[in-house]
């Protein structure tokens, strides 16, 4: 039977330990999407997911932003917050385990304790894993051309908080 799972707040040992296995995790060169602005400035909402015999075996940096003008489609007025989610690792042994699905949910309910009325997060065009799962978590899915600049899209995944 597996162990729990346990999903609590990042801290800055968390932290350090994420920059030094994301390149390791994500198979490849990645720690500067791990900035220090999403622990130091942005990171009050961000979450780490841990199993006592392994240690931290997941990581989800996410914030509290306002919407503006020129948002996406589904944009919600100027000034409401929505939780974005920026970046998602898991360890490679425990995938498909249920660890990202469990910090996504405590990341929501702390979203929705921010008074965000919905969340976001984007992905690249052939991450077909992503879009899966943003689905099956109810997001909806739209492909948004020029998203990151001139001729490149990105795929926006939005769902509207309960709360909301």
């Amino acid at each position: 039977m597996p162990m729990p799972i346990v999903t609590r707040p990042l801290n800055k040992q968390d932290y350090d330990t994420i920059v030094s296995v994301i390149d390791e995790w994500w198979e490849g060169p990645s720690t500067a999407l791990a900035h220090p602005l999403f622990f130091y400035e942005l990171g009050r909402l961000a979450r780490v997911a841990e199993l006592d015999d392994a240690g931290i075996v997941g990581f989800l940096l996410g914030f509290v932003s306002e919407s503006h003008v020129g948002g996406t489609p589904k944009a919600k007025p100027p000034g409401s917050k929505i939780g974005y989610v920026h970046l998602v690792g898991i360890h490679p042994a425990h995938r498909r385990q249920g660890v990202a699905r469990g910090m996504y949910e405590a990341f929501e309910q702390a979203s929705i304790a921010e008074g965000c009325v919905g969340l976001k997060a984007i992905t690249t065009h052939g991450n077909e894993g992503s879009i899966r799962f943003h689905l099956a978590l109810g997001y909806a899915v739209s492909t948004i051309d020029d998203y990151a600049g001139h001729g490149r899209a990105r795929v926006v995944f939005e769902k509207k908080l309960a709360s909301a």
